[in-house]
């Protein structure tokens, strides 16, 4: 399920009521956990979090027009979803997650190389993840980015 919107306001108000406040609360919950940097925007039609222009020239390896891509927030079509490229790209970061996540919720985790999905959104750890977001500045991102990912 992908929403067609131009803000994240407008994304919200597109979302089924019954997936609204879990969203709204994990954007809450990123959002205020991320250390400065960080631009808010719509990022490939979910809520984005992405180090801006500004700060990292060069921009994202696939489209440089676009800006580095960092979280993402999406309502999908079974699940709400969690994108987190430092995950994906730093291996002792995905390991402490792995590690701390079953102390959070009693159900199997559900993930990809960067995505945590959550089927059930009383099961959304947000404790835990408004720690994973203080664990990485946009400094950190970026020389992991050009270290692991950028060719």
């Amino acid at each position: 399920m992908t929403i067609d919107a131009n803000s994240v306001e407008e994304y919200l108000s597109k979302l089924p009521e019954e997936r609204k406040l879990a969203v709204t609360r994990l954007r809450e919950t990123v959002h205020k956990n991320l250390p400065k940097g960080f631009k808010e925007c719509i990022n490939y039609k979910m809520i984005g979090y992405v180090v801006p222009h500004s700060i990292y020239p060069g921009g994202y390896h696939c489209d440089p027009k676009l800006p580095l891509p960092f979280i993402n927030i999406a309502s999908q079509k079974n699940f709400v979803a969690l994108y987190h490229s430092g995950i994906y790209a730093d291996q002792k970061l995905y390991d402490w997650f792995v590690n701390e996540y079953p102390k959070y919720v009693k159900t199997k985790l559900d993930m990809g190389k960067s995505c945590i999905r959550f089927k059930k959104v009383e099961n959304i750890p947000y404790e835990l993840i408004a720690e994973l977001c203080q664990k990485m500045t946009t400094t950190d991102w970026i020389n992991l980015y050009e270290q692991n990912i950028k060719k």
